[in-house]
């Protein structure tokens, strides 16, 4: 009996390690087989997590969260596991620490509240103007995704499997952000966005 579009929806795509830079440059003794590791144990658990859900005719995770939820959720998984697979590298403990990733043995009892060393990472849906709060100097990883939403199928949007695009990253400088700001009255969160200098930088990296 064939397999509905939602349940083959469930399985994400197989990574393409082809696809990394062999002359990529990392910091800290990170490698692009250390990044695939981590990105293929998501993709494991994402498959396992929406297969069970399935079976209870629940929503696959990516349909049922928030869209920004859900790219937390990427960005913090990734920020978990690589160290699993690069012993030079420590997740931040301290709470809302940044960066995401430090040297490891670097900082006491691996946390620190901010640090110019270390790795920031990030997930996005979106190809380019990712951003964070404040621009300044860090070498950032940015996961970009293809996934379903939340109003997907309000849209009529079809089930899609999750999938990796590509994974980029390089040290940007100050100048690499544009600050955003906000009027006073506003509400948003302050944010400032790569530039297109930045953006080149990660993506020849």
């Amino acid at each position: 009996m064939p397999q509905s579009p939602e349940r083959i929806a469930c399985t994400p795509e197989t990574l393409d390690v082809s696809g990394f830079n062999p002359k990529c440059v990392l910091p800290y003794g990170l490698t692009t087989g250390h990044v695939s590791a981590a990105m293929q144990d998501f993709i494991d658990f994402l498959g396992f997590v929406n297969v069970q859900l399935h079976s209870k005719s629940i929503p696959r995770l990516e349909s049922m969260l928030m869209a920004a939820n859900f790219s937390s959720m990427v960005g913090e998984f990734m920020t978990a596991n690589i160290p699993k697979h690069c012993r030079t590298i420590s997740k931040n403990l301290y709470h809302n620490g940044h960066p995401d990733l430090i040297p490891a043995n670097h900082f006491e009892s691996d946390a620190v509240q901010y640090a110019r060393e270390g790795i920031e990472v990030k997930a996005s849906r979106y190809e380019r103007s990712w951003q964070g709060h404040n621009p300044e100097e860090v070498f950032l990883v940015v996961f970009v995704f293809e996934a379903n939403g939340p109003r997907d199928e309000f849209r009529k949007v079809p089930p899609m499997p999750f999938r990796f695009k590509m994974v980029v990253g390089a040290h940007l400088q100050k100048d690499d952000w544009k600050f955003a700001g906000r009027s006073r009255e506003s509400r948003r969160t302050i944010t400032a966005s790569v530039t297109k200098t930045g953006y080149d930088k990660m993506v020849r990296n």
